[in-house]
């Protein structure tokens, strides 16, 4: 009775552990972690939500591997079974250690990148990511006594051959990598290409870049000839945009008052349009005297370069009102045809 205990007690204590270790990762996921994000909350480095929220999936998975180690050290196994045991739980470990600083390097460049602190999109944040999990293995081949060096050498040549096979490949890549390096670019940007496309950068990744269109559809362009294209960024150096308007009044207008009307409803467009810059002083430039008008521009600034439509609009209903009511005659084009009589 006592040896048929003893030999139930020998694999209950172990399945215990074991059993204990996944209760308490289980159990861990409600109880630890919201006293992880109130302290994360209270401190003032902004990344330590994004570490707790990476714990969020291994945790469970550490406690499940610490009852699996205490079950192996309760059990007593052969010399040769323990050390491959462990060995399995130690790569286990380093593994679901590297995901979860996987997954905070991505969120952390992805949180920056939305805050404006840093230049990361897709491409940046997979190559973190790949670099993280590379540093892994790495530990992992080293703590199976695997040499790397041999490998390293293995990459080197293979990497030569990879290399020629995927030119294109590589040139969008290290293209991208250079947009992003040299901050020209970046997404949210309003850009226009010399091949005549426009849009907002949506995200750039290891290859393409894409490219909403303000007619709702996208362009996907290679990052090699994004890298050599003449393009314009409306976003740089800031996000404000001079929006000229040009107009013309009848021969004949007296041109101060015409000044005088235009600047005052030019400041008022300003101040009450949504997107107009309300500090800006806008200015009057005649410049020619046209077939039928005596042309002038109007200079005008947006917030932004899809706010210069609605500014223009709103600049050309209140002028044109402004101007009838005002007395001033707008141009009109005026052809006088003569006739000759032979006789």
């Amino acid at each position: 009775m006592n040896e048929r205990f003893h030999d139930v007690a020998t694999y209950l204590i172990p399945a215990a552990a074991a059993l204990a270790g996944l209760v308490l990762g289980l159990l861990a996921r409600p109880a630890l972690l919201p006293f992880l994000a109130r302290a994360a909350q209270r401190s003032a480095w902004k990344y330590d939500d994004l570490a707790v929220e990476a714990l969020r999936s291994p945790l469970v998975l550490w406690f499940a591997l610490g009852g699996v180690y205490a079950a192996v050290e309760i059990l007593r196994l052969p010399e040769k079974a323990d050390r491959a045991l462990t060995q399995v739980l130690l790569v286990v470990a380093i593994l679901s250690v590297t995901w979860a600083l996987a997954r905070f390097t991505v969120r952390a460049l992805r949180t920056g990148a939305s805050e404006g602190t840093l230049q990361s999109v897709s491409l940046i944040a997979n190559v973190a990511a790949a670099g993280v999990w590379v540093v892994g293995m790495l530990v992992v081949l080293e703590r199976l006594g695997i040499s790397i060096t041999p490998i390293v050498t293995a990459l080197g040549v293979g990497g030569l051959a990879v290399a020629l096979a995927l030119q294109d490949t590589l040139a969008n890549l290290f293209a991208g990598i250079r947009i992003l390096a040299a901050r020209k670019l970046r997404p949210g940007d309003y850009v226009r290409l010399d091949s005549g496309d426009e849009g907002y950068v949506l995200d750039i990744t290891w290859a393409q870049t894409t490219i909403r269109h303000p007619l709702n559809h996208l362009v996907i362009v290679p990052n090699a000839k994004l890298a050599s294209a003449i393009s314009t960024n409306y976003n740089l150096p800031d996000s404000e945009q001079i929006v000229p308007v040009k107009l013309g009044v009848a021969h004949g207008s007296d041109l101060a008052q015409v000044e005088r009307v235009t600047l005052e409803v030019a400041r008022e467009s300003q101040r009450l349009t949504p997107g107009g810059v309300a500090a800006h002083e806008p200015l009057v430039r005649f410049n020619a005297f046209g077939e039928s008008a005596i042309e002038f521009n109007v200079i005008l600034r947006a917030a932004h370069f899809d706010q210069r439509g609605l500014l223009t609009h709103d600049f050309l209903t209140r002028v044109y009102a402004r101007y009838r009511a005002e007395g001033i005659a707008l141009p009109q084009a005026v052809r006088v045809v003569r006739l000759h009589d032979e006789r």
